[in-house]
């Protein structure tokens, strides 16, 4: 799978999610392949968002946060995981700025640390896609075996 949204801007996108009360999102996860992405990177299929906005309703947006906080550490175990560099998003940083950080746009940061997390493992994926696919350029016919051993195209 090609990742197409690397450059994600977390921050607004919380945002936005914060003073849309979660409505965002749920556009957002089903419509800009979110989800699909998420299922992907984690190697399963993920819990949808609106389940867990709607169990959210009764226990006051609590199962939501948990969701995404588990999501965050997910991700973040796939970062180490790749030999990405942090700083990484986590279940703490998730939870403790959506808590702790409410009146500090503590959402916005959150969102913002796990997009980032989520842009470097989406580009260090396609990095990896590209890498196994020989790629020719028309007229070129391709690179010699010795640049494609060493990684050099200037022989």
């Amino acid at each position: 799978m090609r990742f197409q949204h690397t450059h994600r801007s977390g921050f607004w996108l919380g945002f936005i999610d914060f003073f849309t009360a979660g409505l965002f999102f749920l556009l957002y996860m089903p419509l800009g392949g979110l989800q699909d992405e998420l299922d992907y990177i984690l190697g399963r299929r993920t819990q949808r968002y609106w389940v867990a906005y709607l169990l959210g309703i009764p226990t006051l947006f609590i199962y939501p946060l948990v969701w995404m906080s588990r999501i965050a550490e997910e991700l973040k175990a796939k970062a180490i995981e790749m030999d990405i560099d942090g700083p990484y998003t986590s279940w703490w940083h998730m939870f403790g700025w959506n808590i702790f950080g409410l009146p500090l746009m503590g959402p916005a940061i959150a969102t913002q640390r796990f997009f980032d997390t989520l842009n470097k493992i989406e580009s260090r994926m396609n990095e990896i896609l590209q890498g196994s696919r020989p790629t020719t350029r028309a007229g070129t016919g391709g690179s010699s075996p010795k640049a494609r051993s060493t990684g050099r195209s200037d022989y």
